[in-house]
């Protein structure tokens, strides 16, 4: 998809997602034909004329400063992670960052050395690329995975086991949607990442539903709780450091909380099953 399509795309979606209450706008009388602002409404908020606007959402090729484009995702609400997805959006989609097929081994050191809590090393396309001991205990079929499916969203929105692991899954299903879409801007074009996304599309209602809304966020930090069928309820923290030697690879850790056991309950799990 070109990427002024995208960008039109995003900027509907994020219209659509806004009432005016939540602008400061009066409702009126009549009747809206969109749930969300109407294309006006934002023109005015960011201080536009409202052809350009409607041009900008029909992909016509016109330029968009920065600045106007920050005052429109302004006008949309969006915090800085989705006014930063949508100056990307404005650009052509540059030269992906080239990233290792396989984890460095320095890398591989390194979650191994977080035992025991469950860690991974996911690629560009949040495939993953290795992970310690701990968290094929924490998720035994990871060991399982290939191809395609070898990928934190595939396993996310594509495997029942997943959703019986994760407590509230649909909370944190939904808010990693919206960091992958934020951190693979890079990879617009991409035929790997379309062919996950399309396969996504068929196998998973929700990623259907969700995919077109372009939520983006960046990553939080947040406890993740698990119902682990040997090991009873963990709760972990959830975080991600991003190597800069290797700038297209993330590496997630699921720290042990302070005060809790359930990176020791998990350790001992392969002694009771």
């Amino acid at each position: 998809m070109d990427h002024r399509a995208e960008l039109a795309d995003f900027l509907r979606a994020r219209r659509d997602a806004v009432t005016p209450e939540q602008v400061g706008l009066p409702r009126g009388q009549s009747r809206r034909r969109t749930p969300g602002l109407r294309r006006e409404e934002v023109a005015m908020l960011a201080g536009v004329s409202i052809t350009w606007y409607t041009w900008l959402e029909q992909g016509r090729r016109i330029n968009a400063s920065p600045d106007v484009l920050s005052a429109i995702g302004r006008a949309l609400r969006l915090d800085d992670a989705g006014i930063e997805h949508l100056l990307a959006l404005a650009q052509p989609s540059a030269a992906p960052i080239e990233a290792p097929r396989e984890a460095p081994t320095a890398l591989v050191r390194l979650i191994e050395s977080m035992e025991p809590a469950p860690a991974y090393v996911l690629g560009p396309r949040w495939e993953f690329l290795a992970w310690n001991a701990a968290q094929a205990r924490l998720y035994p079929r990871i060991n399982e995975l290939e191809g395609l499916e070898c990928n934190l969203l595939w396993v996310l929105f594509a495997d029942q086991a997943t959703r019986e692991l994760i407590v509230d899954w649909d909370i944190h299903a939904r808010q990693a949607l919206a960091e992958f879409r934020a951190g693979t801007s890079s990879l617009r074009g991409d035929p790997d990442l379309a062919e996950l996304v399309g396969r996504l599309t068929d196998v998973s209602p929700e990623f259907a539903a969700w995919w077109p809304e372009h939520d983006v966020a960046q990553f939080e930090t947040r406890l993740r709780r698990f119902r682990h069928p040997g090991a009873g309820l963990l709760t972990f923290e959830y975080q991600q450091l991003a190597p800069v030697e290797w700038p297209g690879l993330l590496v997630t850790c699921q720290l042990p909380v302070p005060g809790d056991d359930s990176a020791e309950r998990l350790a001992v799990r392969h002694y009771l099953v």
